[in-house]
């Protein structure tokens, strides 16, 4: 295989390979990174790092969670200032030590936790920081003349005033483009956008993020998911522990060959377990009906059992009833009707449980929300490595914490999980997502719990990591756990799933063995076409 310059790249994994630039030759690139160093204190983050990407591309940048891509890009958009190394934009050398140097560089950037404020409106959102007017009313009319014109231009259609908090994630990423191309954005970054997403909106994502490039925008997209790289990006560069490793034109490379140069060996892209062999109901949900905030049923009448020894998939179109069942199964929501009972734990809107009770009874409780529920980011990732378990005796008991002991725990965990950097002092909101993921499912799984409630739990993480989720699972299921898993990734339920519920509008349309489904079934029940249609 050979790159844009003619050098032979195949099986590449020095640092700084020759970058490809899928452009004219001469012509000059959009961005250029050279020599790129960024150290967090003992951690080197970015080393020697080079990369340049064409304008008017779609250019990928993978790695596994902690390898230094996040840290690359925010170097670039001025949330950090690199130790060492040279940025240039369109050919000029520019000193990017701000967000607002960025900006005035023309580069904007799109956060896989999105930045807005939910009780402001779209258009406020859009404005914020960017008024351009001491009289605000005058600001508000152009802005909103813009607003319209982008959003006509590049497919980006969402109403000005709706409050942000209202919308769904897809509609929030687009305010978030829309806030960076409304600043002048002529390069944009987005980091993890589909971590949220249903396949239906990343497909539309993937449509708006074509015609920008069509109309001369400059694509960075940072992904774990290698099916959307080969399918949206015109080049690729790999990195690795820090370093960058290889660079790709798309067209001329495959999802076995990335992920290998992500990880540095082979990776499996099935899930390796032998048929389950199910045993007792672990959990038992009866009528189960819960209510939303609003007062709308979010959960209505539904009934199904998972046993010992088995992993059942809850699938569904995100936003249809799946987190809020979690959550009244964790005992962080009360139930309207009906029952849950978890061995010899017995839930009913009279008698009900609150998360410790449940976690008493043997459950653990992977959060589909990581950074809301799972960890407390300002805390030390030994502080959340124990949440939940914190008045164990193995740390020192309810009154007196055995620092010692907490941090030890925590560094076995990280040892265990692979997570990065592994240093039990960091503060949670330093790790990359996929990290934080690690951290939270290695709290969960040591308990070794009898139940297991397991939402999206490879979200934002590397296909390395991916693989050894899996493998944990399954030998969790082996090992006689019950587990419910909900994921919008349908490869991941079909593949990891023994039994398969589909959740529509908060009702079971329907439920099959695993071996018998496939995406167009599934696609279908989840659009509520019952199996019998299906079949007939």
């Amino acid at each position: 295989m050979t790159d844009a310059t003619g050098a032979d790249t195949a099986g590449d994994t020095r640092a700084n390979p020759a970058p490809v630039v899928l452009a004219a030759a001469g012509a000059v690139p959009a961005i250029e990174l050279i020599g790129i160093e960024k150290r967090f204190g003992t951690v080197l983050a970015n080393h020697d790092v080079s990369l340049r990407v064409a304008a008017g591309t779609i250019h990928g940048i993978v790695g596994e969670n902690g390898a230094g891509k996040s840290t690359l890009m925010s170097i670039l958009y001025g949330f950090y200032e690199a130790d060492a190394g040279e940025i240039r934009i369109d050919g000029r050398t520019v000193a990017i030590r701000s967000a607002t140097d960025a900006i005035a560089a023309g580069i904007g950037m799109v956060h896989q936790h999105f930045m807005l404020v939910p009780t402001f409106t779209v258009l406020e959102n859009v404005m914020l920081g960017a008024e351009g007017s001491a009289l605000l009313a005058g600001g508000r009319a152009r802005a909103r003349a813009e607003l319209d014109r982008l959003a006509r231009g590049y497919g980006l259609d969402v109403d000005p005033d709706a409050l942000v908090g209202t919308l769904p994630v897809g509609l929030q990423q687009r305010v978030e483009v829309l806030k960076a191309l409304y600043r002048g954005a002529r390069i944009l970054i987005l980091d993890e956008p589909t971590g949220v997403l249903t396949p239906q909106e990343t497909d539309r994502l993937f449509e708006i993020l074509r015609a920008l490039r069509d109309e001369g925008v400059t694509v960075i997209l940072i992904t774990h998911k290698l099916r959307e790289i080969l399918d949206v990006t015109d080049s690729v560069s790999v990195m690795r522990r820090g370093e960058m490793v290889a660079h790709r034109p798309t067209a001329g490379t495959s999802r076995e060959e990335l992920a290998e140069l992500m990880v540095g060996r082979t990776v499996l892209f099935r899930v390796d377990k032998a048929p389950a062999t199910p045993g007792a109901a672990v959990l038992t949900v009866d009528g189960l009906r819960v209510v939303g905030s609003d007062g709308v049923p979010r959960v209505d009448g539904i009934g199904f059992t998972v046993a010992a020894g088995e992993i059942v998939g809850l699938a569904g179109v995100s936003g249809n009833g799946q987190s809020e069942l979690l959550e009244a199964l964790a005992g962080i929501r009360p139930i309207a009707a009906g029952r849950i009972r978890i061995g010899a734990l017995e839930i009913t809107p009279e008698n009900p449980a609150d998360p410790r009770t449940v976690r008493a009874a043997g459950v653990g409780h992977v959060p589909e929300d990581r950074q809301r529920m799972g960890m407390v980011l300002p805390f030390e990732a030994a502080e959340s490595a124990i949440l939940g378990h914190h008045d164990s005796p193995a740390y020192g008991g309810r009154w007196l914490m055995d620092y010692g002991a907490v941090a030890a725990d925590c560094a076995a965990k990280m040892r265990a999980f692979d997570v990065r950097p592994a240093d039990p002092r960091l503060r949670g909101a330093l790790f990359s997502g996929g990290n934080q993921q690690k951290l939270v499912l290695a709290r969960e799984l040591a308990g070794a719990p009898r139940l297991l409630l397991v939402g999206q739990p490879t979200r934002g993480v590397d296909i390395g990591a991916i693989e050894f989720i899996h493998r944990q699972l399954v030998a969790m299921r082996d090992a006689g756990a019950a587990i419910l898993l909900v994921s919008v990734e349908l490869d991941e339920i079909m593949s990891l799933a023994d039994r398969i519920l589909v959740i529509c509008s908060g009702r079971l349309v329907g439920g099959l063995p695993a071996a018998e489904a496939d995406a167009r079934t599934l696609g279908l029940m989840m659009a509520n076409v019952p199996l019998e249609e299906i079949r007939a």
